[in-house]
Protein backbone atom coordinates (compact mmCIF):
# COMPACT_ATOMS: atom_id res chain seq x y z
CA UNK A 1 0.00 0.00 0.00
CA UNK A 2 1.06 3.63 -1.02
CA UNK A 3 2.38 5.67 2.11
CA UNK A 4 0.32 8.12 1.19
CA UNK A 5 -3.12 6.25 2.04
CA UNK A 6 -3.70 5.46 5.32
CA UNK A 7 -4.75 2.10 6.37
CA UNK A 8 -8.00 3.74 8.03
CA UNK A 9 -11.00 2.30 6.97
CA UNK A 10 -12.88 5.61 8.35
CA UNK A 11 -10.77 8.13 6.51
CA UNK A 12 -11.17 6.22 3.16
CA UNK A 13 -14.94 5.76 3.62
CA UNK A 14 -15.35 9.49 4.68
CA UNK A 15 -13.65 11.47 1.46
CA UNK A 16 -13.23 8.61 -1.29
CA UNK A 17 -12.02 9.73 -4.58
CA UNK A 18 -11.57 13.65 -2.57
CA UNK A 19 -8.92 12.06 -0.12
CA UNK A 20 -5.43 14.14 -1.13
CA UNK A 21 -2.13 12.18 -0.70
CA UNK A 22 -0.86 12.16 2.70
CA UNK A 23 0.79 15.23 3.65
CA UNK A 24 3.01 15.80 6.54
CA UNK A 25 6.58 17.11 7.92
CA UNK A 26 10.52 15.99 8.03
CA UNK A 27 12.20 17.98 10.58
CA UNK A 28 15.35 17.51 10.18
CA UNK A 29 17.06 18.69 13.75
CA UNK A 30 21.11 18.46 11.86
CA UNK A 31 19.72 22.47 10.62
CA UNK A 32 18.12 23.57 13.24
CA UNK A 33 19.74 26.96 14.80
CA UNK A 34 17.17 27.54 17.75
CA UNK A 35 16.02 30.66 15.92
CA UNK A 36 12.41 29.83 17.27
CA UNK A 37 10.89 31.27 14.25
CA UNK A 38 8.81 28.21 13.83
CA UNK A 39 7.46 28.98 17.12
CA UNK A 40 6.26 32.09 16.50
CA UNK A 41 5.31 31.73 12.79
CA UNK A 42 2.82 29.15 14.53
CA UNK A 43 1.71 30.97 17.41
CA UNK A 44 0.59 34.35 14.87
CA UNK A 45 -1.10 32.28 12.25
CA UNK A 46 -2.90 30.35 14.45
CA UNK A 47 -3.65 33.10 17.13
CA UNK A 48 -2.18 31.23 19.95
CA UNK A 49 -2.10 32.78 23.43
CA UNK A 50 0.97 34.09 24.68
CA UNK A 51 3.05 31.70 27.21
CA UNK A 52 6.14 33.16 27.72
CA UNK A 53 7.64 31.21 30.83
CA UNK A 54 10.83 33.59 31.01
CA UNK A 55 13.86 31.83 31.86
CA UNK A 56 12.95 28.08 32.36
CA UNK A 57 16.85 26.67 33.44
CA UNK A 58 16.37 24.28 30.23
CA UNK A 59 19.70 26.36 28.33
CA UNK A 60 18.48 29.05 26.13
CA UNK A 61 14.46 27.25 25.79
CA UNK A 62 12.54 29.75 27.02
CA UNK A 63 9.13 28.16 26.29
CA UNK A 64 9.24 24.72 28.08
CA UNK A 65 7.46 22.16 26.18
CA UNK A 66 4.60 21.72 24.07
CA UNK A 67 0.96 22.54 25.13
CA UNK A 68 -2.08 23.79 24.44
CA UNK A 69 -0.62 27.47 24.09
CA UNK A 70 2.59 26.07 22.01
CA UNK A 71 2.11 24.06 19.56
CA UNK A 72 5.72 24.03 18.29
CA UNK A 73 8.41 23.87 20.84
CA UNK A 74 12.24 24.53 19.65
CA UNK A 75 14.61 22.32 22.44
CA UNK A 76 17.91 22.98 23.16
CA UNK A 77 19.65 19.78 24.85
CA UNK A 78 23.32 20.90 25.36
CA UNK A 79 25.80 17.54 25.58
CA UNK A 80 29.60 16.93 26.03
CA UNK A 81 30.14 15.53 22.55
CA UNK A 82 31.50 16.60 19.67
CA UNK A 83 29.21 16.82 16.26
CA UNK A 84 31.88 16.01 13.96
CA UNK A 85 30.68 15.39 10.25
CA UNK A 86 27.30 17.57 10.66
CA UNK A 87 28.71 20.71 9.13
CA UNK A 88 30.55 19.63 5.87
CA UNK A 89 26.88 18.31 4.84
CA UNK A 90 25.55 21.68 5.54
CA UNK A 91 25.08 24.27 2.65
CA UNK A 92 27.67 27.30 3.18
CA UNK A 93 24.66 29.70 3.29
CA UNK A 94 23.90 27.79 6.63
CA UNK A 95 27.60 26.95 7.48
CA UNK A 96 28.01 30.98 7.45
CA UNK A 97 24.61 31.51 9.22
CA UNK A 98 25.65 29.10 11.88
CA UNK A 99 29.04 30.55 12.74
CA UNK A 100 27.17 33.87 13.39
CA UNK A 101 24.92 32.29 16.16
CA UNK A 102 28.32 31.05 17.40
CA UNK A 103 27.16 27.07 17.17
CA UNK A 104 29.87 26.23 15.22
CA UNK A 105 33.82 27.76 13.89
CA UNK A 106 34.31 30.19 10.78
CA UNK A 107 35.58 27.11 8.37
CA UNK A 108 32.40 25.08 9.01
CA UNK A 109 34.41 21.97 9.19
CA UNK A 110 33.88 21.48 12.95
CA UNK A 111 31.23 22.81 15.56
CA UNK A 112 32.58 25.25 17.66
CA UNK A 113 32.97 23.54 21.53
CA UNK A 114 32.06 25.56 24.32
CA UNK A 115 35.11 24.91 26.93
CA UNK A 116 34.23 25.70 30.74
CA UNK A 117 36.63 23.81 33.13
CA UNK A 118 39.09 23.27 30.45
CA UNK A 119 37.99 18.96 30.33
CA UNK A 120 35.62 19.62 27.29
CA UNK A 121 33.07 21.34 25.34
CA UNK A 122 29.16 21.57 24.88
CA UNK A 123 27.21 21.03 21.80
CA UNK A 124 24.02 21.70 21.22
CA UNK A 125 21.24 19.37 19.96
CA UNK A 126 18.11 21.59 18.44
CA UNK A 127 14.83 20.37 17.42
CA UNK A 128 11.47 21.43 16.68
CA UNK A 129 8.97 19.26 17.98
CA UNK A 130 5.09 19.00 17.31
CA UNK A 131 2.22 16.27 17.24
CA UNK A 132 3.03 13.75 15.45
CA UNK A 133 -0.02 13.31 13.52
CA UNK A 134 -0.17 9.31 14.01
CA UNK A 135 -1.05 7.15 11.49
CA UNK A 136 -2.85 5.11 14.27
CA UNK A 137 -4.23 7.89 16.24
CA UNK A 138 -5.37 6.76 19.93
CA UNK A 139 -6.82 10.04 20.21
CA UNK A 140 -9.47 9.64 17.99
CA UNK A 141 -10.26 6.54 19.33
CA UNK A 142 -11.05 7.46 22.54
CA UNK A 143 -12.47 11.28 21.52
CA UNK A 144 -16.58 10.56 22.40
CA UNK A 145 -17.92 13.80 20.92
CA UNK A 146 -15.94 13.47 17.29
CA UNK A 147 -13.94 16.25 17.90
CA UNK A 148 -10.76 14.86 16.75
CA UNK A 149 -10.90 14.00 13.04
CA UNK A 150 -9.03 13.01 10.16
CA UNK A 151 -8.60 15.81 7.46
CA UNK A 152 -8.13 14.84 3.98
CA UNK A 153 -5.08 15.40 3.77
CA UNK A 154 -4.46 12.59 6.48
CA UNK A 155 -3.81 14.95 9.45
CA UNK A 156 -5.28 15.21 12.83
CA UNK A 157 -7.20 17.62 14.11
CA UNK A 158 -9.16 19.10 16.63
CA UNK A 159 -12.71 21.15 16.62
CA UNK A 160 -12.82 23.29 19.66
CA UNK A 161 -16.12 24.50 19.38
CA UNK A 162 -17.03 20.29 19.32
CA UNK A 163 -14.23 19.62 22.14
CA UNK A 164 -15.90 19.04 25.39
CA UNK A 165 -12.75 19.10 27.49
CA UNK A 166 -13.52 15.45 28.93
CA UNK A 167 -9.34 15.07 28.77
CA UNK A 168 -9.82 11.59 27.33
CA UNK A 169 -7.09 12.27 24.37
CA UNK A 170 -4.86 13.71 26.78
CA UNK A 171 -3.91 10.66 28.26
CA UNK A 172 -3.92 8.31 25.14
CA UNK A 173 -1.45 10.27 23.29
CA UNK A 174 1.75 8.35 23.65
CA UNK A 175 3.77 11.04 22.81
CA UNK A 176 2.19 13.32 25.68
CA UNK A 177 1.52 16.03 22.96
CA UNK A 178 -2.41 17.13 23.99
CA UNK A 179 -3.03 19.72 26.44
CA UNK A 180 -5.92 21.25 27.79
CA UNK A 181 -6.32 25.11 28.37
CA UNK A 182 -6.87 26.29 31.88
CA UNK A 183 -9.25 28.52 31.47
CA UNK A 184 -11.96 26.14 29.39
CA UNK A 185 -10.24 22.82 29.46
CA UNK A 186 -10.68 22.57 25.78
CA UNK A 187 -8.23 20.48 23.78
CA UNK A 188 -5.59 22.33 21.29
CA UNK A 189 -2.96 20.85 19.59
CA UNK A 190 -0.90 21.56 15.98
CA UNK A 191 -3.33 21.41 12.85
CA UNK A 192 -0.46 21.65 10.52
CA UNK A 193 -2.55 24.47 9.47
CA UNK A 194 -5.30 22.61 7.99
CA UNK A 195 -7.09 26.15 6.96
CA UNK A 196 -3.79 26.80 5.44
CA UNK A 197 -3.51 23.15 3.31
CA UNK A 198 -7.13 24.08 1.94
CA UNK A 199 -5.67 26.93 0.05
CA UNK A 200 -2.66 24.74 -1.27
CA UNK A 201 -0.51 26.99 1.24
CA UNK A 202 2.45 25.42 3.54
CA UNK A 203 2.16 25.69 7.09
CA UNK A 204 3.62 29.15 8.33
CA UNK A 205 6.12 26.87 10.91
CA UNK A 206 7.69 25.44 7.44
CA UNK A 207 7.28 28.78 5.75
CA UNK A 208 9.14 30.43 7.88
CA UNK A 209 11.99 27.86 9.20
CA UNK A 210 15.38 29.93 8.01
CA UNK A 211 17.15 27.14 7.32
CA UNK A 212 14.38 24.44 5.78
CA UNK A 213 14.99 22.48 9.33
CA UNK A 214 11.22 21.97 9.03
CA UNK A 215 10.35 20.34 5.66
CA UNK A 216 6.54 20.29 4.13
CA UNK A 217 5.47 17.96 1.36
CA UNK A 218 4.04 14.64 0.56
CA UNK A 219 4.90 11.99 2.87
CA UNK A 220 6.13 8.95 1.11
CA UNK A 221 8.84 12.22 -0.65
CA UNK A 222 9.85 13.55 2.46
CA UNK A 223 10.65 10.33 3.49
CA UNK A 224 12.70 9.79 0.35
CA UNK A 225 14.61 13.01 1.14
CA UNK A 226 15.31 12.21 4.47
CA UNK A 227 16.76 8.27 3.83
CA UNK A 228 18.76 10.12 1.14
CA UNK A 229 19.69 12.97 4.06
CA UNK A 230 21.01 10.04 6.75
CA UNK A 231 22.90 8.85 3.82
CA UNK A 232 24.74 11.87 2.90
CA UNK A 233 25.33 12.23 7.19
CA UNK A 234 26.57 8.65 7.55
CA UNK A 235 29.31 9.46 4.63
CA UNK A 236 30.31 12.40 6.06
CA UNK A 237 31.20 11.02 9.78
CA UNK A 238 28.27 11.40 11.49
CA UNK A 239 27.31 7.97 12.47
CA UNK A 240 24.89 8.83 14.91
CA UNK A 241 22.45 10.04 12.47
CA UNK A 242 18.85 8.37 12.23
CA UNK A 243 15.60 8.64 11.53
CA UNK A 244 12.67 8.47 14.09
CA UNK A 245 8.84 8.29 13.27
CA UNK A 246 9.30 7.51 9.56
CA UNK A 247 8.56 3.68 9.91
CA UNK A 248 5.19 2.59 8.82
CA UNK A 249 5.80 -0.45 11.08
CA UNK A 250 6.10 1.03 14.20
CA UNK A 251 3.88 1.23 17.41
CA UNK A 252 2.01 4.05 16.11
CA UNK A 253 1.74 2.95 12.13
CA UNK A 254 4.19 5.70 11.45
CA UNK A 255 3.99 9.21 12.16
CA UNK A 256 2.59 12.58 9.74
CA UNK A 257 5.98 14.71 11.49
CA UNK A 258 8.77 12.74 11.87
CA UNK A 259 12.57 13.45 12.10
CA UNK A 260 16.33 12.98 12.00
CA UNK A 261 18.17 12.77 15.04
CA UNK A 262 21.79 12.63 16.44
CA UNK A 263 21.15 10.63 19.36
CA UNK A 264 18.51 8.69 20.95
CA UNK A 265 14.95 9.67 21.44
CA UNK A 266 15.04 9.80 24.92
CA UNK A 267 17.53 12.74 24.99
CA UNK A 268 14.89 14.97 23.06
CA UNK A 269 12.26 14.27 25.13
CA UNK A 270 10.32 11.29 22.63
CA UNK A 271 9.90 8.17 23.69
CA UNK A 272 11.36 5.06 22.07
CA UNK A 273 9.23 2.96 21.14
CA UNK A 274 5.43 5.19 21.26
CA UNK A 275 2.42 2.65 20.93
CA UNK A 276 -0.83 3.24 20.13
CA UNK A 277 -2.49 3.53 24.01
CA UNK A 278 -5.95 1.64 21.86
CA UNK A 279 -3.90 -1.19 20.55
CA UNK A 280 -5.47 -3.77 22.97
CA UNK A 281 -9.14 -2.63 22.56
CA UNK A 282 -10.40 -4.85 20.14
CA UNK A 283 -9.83 -7.73 22.10
CA UNK A 284 -10.50 -6.40 25.48
CA UNK A 285 -13.49 -5.96 23.96
CA UNK A 286 -13.84 -9.07 22.74
CA UNK A 287 -13.05 -11.00 26.01
CA UNK A 288 -15.51 -9.10 27.57
CA UNK A 289 -17.91 -10.13 25.67
CA UNK A 290 -16.92 -13.30 26.00
CA UNK A 291 -17.20 -13.22 29.03
CA UNK A 292 -20.61 -11.20 29.39
CA UNK A 293 -22.06 -14.33 27.10
CA UNK A 294 -20.66 -16.96 29.37
CA UNK A 295 -21.91 -15.32 32.55
CA UNK A 296 -25.41 -14.68 31.12
CA UNK A 297 -25.22 -18.85 30.08
CA UNK A 298 -24.45 -19.68 33.48
CA UNK A 299 -27.16 -17.47 34.90
CA UNK A 300 -29.50 -18.75 32.61
CA UNK A 301 -28.67 -22.37 33.02
CA UNK A 302 -28.85 -21.57 36.97
CA UNK A 303 -32.29 -20.17 36.76
CA UNK A 304 -33.59 -23.04 34.51
CA UNK A 305 -32.34 -25.47 36.76
CA UNK A 306 -33.79 -24.09 39.89
CA UNK A 307 -37.39 -23.52 37.96
CA UNK A 308 -36.88 -27.66 37.85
Amino acid sequence: MSATVLDTPAWQATYGEEAKPRMGFFTDTTLCIGCKACEVACKEWNHVPDDNQGFTGESYDNSGALGANRWRHVAFIEQRKPVGGVAEAMPDSLVEEAALQGLMDDKGLEPRLESDDGDGGLRWLMSSDVCKHCTHAACLDVCPTGALFRTEFGTVVVQEDVCNGCGYCVVACPFGVLDQRKDDGRVWKCTLCYDRLKDDLEPACAKACPTKSIQFGELDQLRERAEERVASLHERGAMDARLYGERADDGVGGSGAFFLLLDEPEVYGLPPDPVVTTRDLPSIWKQTALAAAALGAGIAAAFAGSRR
